[in-house]
């Protein structure tokens, strides 16, 4: 029995706590998709909202894919609910991709939009040929420096605040926002290698 003070982030830290000690039992699982299935489908929701109004996936699909792929959380061991929930969105990020390079097989094109939503201090909602284009520039990022590649996974995809990415990363505030400007400027650079930051 969870303790009345329990908060909700200490209730998804305890349910995955469990899980990586080996109590993955279903019925375990099913309350930490309950704890994290409202957030989840918000985040889903903003994907979404970016995507044509024909997809094939609903926020509701989009978040049980995610929870299928991530092994419904047996497979890792997630230091607390934000770095779970980051996952989950990274996921859900993946998938949208992977229906995004299905649909536009064969046909390329950078929208430099992903460049201007780069430039403030602001996570923003990505158009999905803008989310094509800087997944590529990020993987080409990950290969640079897979470190400031994991940053910008987590502002920009897991839609994680400043504080909230300096304890998955175990960082200070202040190292956070001066790697958070260094990403983007090397993202920047990976979209298009003529546009100054």
């Amino acid at each position: 029995m969870v303790p009345e003070t329990s908060t909700p982030d200490e209730e998804v830290n305890r349910l995955l706590k469990q899980i990586s000690d080996g109590a993955g039992d279903p019925e375990v699982q099913q309350r930490l998709l309950d704890a994290v299935h409202t957030h989840l489908r918000q985040i889903a929701r903003r994907l979404m909202r970016s995507e044509r109004a024909n997809h094939t996936l609903q926020p509701t699909a989009l978040v049980n894919e995610a929870w299928l792929k991530l092994g419904a959380a047996r497979e890792q061991n997630y230091q607390s609910r934000a770095h779970f929930i980051n996952c989950a969105a990274v996921a859900m990020r993946q998938i949208l991709l992977d229906h995004a390079r299905a649909r536009l097989a064969g046909r390329r094109q950078l929208d430099t939009d992903a460049l201007l939503r780069l430039k403030g201090d602001a996570v923003v909602r990505v158009e999905p040929l803008e989310m094509l284009a800087l997944d590529q520039a990020l993987t080409r990022l990950a290969e640079r420096d897979r470190h400031l590649a994991h940053l910008v996974e987590l502002r920009c995809f897991g839609e994680l605040s400043v504080e909230e990415t300096a304890s998955v990363l175990r960082l200070s505030v202040s190292t956070v926002k001066r790697q958070w400007q260094i990403a983007r400027a090397m993202l920047m650079q990976e979209l298009d290698p003529g546009v100054r930051p």
